[in-house]
């Protein structure tokens, strides 16, 4: 596996970035050689956040994309903490790639639902936009967006439908069960 290790606000001394390929080796050894690890060691200057060490995670493989992002006090239990759940992630991957085939799951929308919750912001003067993430989409099915979605733990997932070349979400609902959102176009 290919590691880079880069910082923000901080620099990466050769302590860290051995630390954190030390660390990385037990994923590592659960992936293929073309694997590629991008490792983001930040440092939030933020009095009012008490763990602003960061370790963010990020390993491209020939499926999914595994991220994780951890926070403490001290960067070296950051990295520590964003591999352990980067470390549940790929065993996660591993056994549904095992099992691929044993069951199928059924991803779709609950008769009469039009669209995902919609989170909401707290009532200030203005809203602002926080932070923007960029991403690669690269297309796939439903059910690998869904794999996806488990294997970063997040409420949603973003991804180009490689059937109809188009932008989908799929969700966890409430109940426990998925959601996916197709768009249409009026014509």
């Amino acid at each position: 596996m290919r590691l880079q290790v880069k910082g923000r606000h901080t620099e990466v001394t050769d302590a860290l970035f051995s630390y954190a390929e030390r660390k990385l080796g037990k994923v590592a050894r659960h992936l293929s050689d073309d694997s590629y690890c991008e490792v983001e060691l930040i440092v939030e200057h933020n009095p009012s956040i008490s763990e602003n060490q960061i370790a963010e995670i990020t390993v491209w493989t020939k499926g999914p994309v595994l991220r994780a992002r951890d926070a403490a006090t001290d960067m070296y239990a950051a990295i520590d903490l964003a591999t352990d759940k980067l470390e549940r992630q790929v065993k996660r991957y591993r056994e549904r790639r095992s099992r691929k085939g044993a069951h199928h799951i059924a991803v779709h929308l609950a008769p009469g639902e039009a669209e995902a919750p919609v989170a909401t912001i707290p009532e200030e003067d203005e809203a602002v936009i926080v932070k923007t993430k960029q991403f690669n989409m690269k297309p796939m099915n439903a059910e690998e967006a869904l794999l996806q979605l488990e294997l970063i733990g997040h409420e949603f997932f973003v991804f180009v439908n490689d059937e109809s070349d188009e932008v989908n979400v799929i969700y966890k609902r409430r109940d426990g069960n998925y959601g996916l959102i197709e768009p249409t176009r009026d014509g």
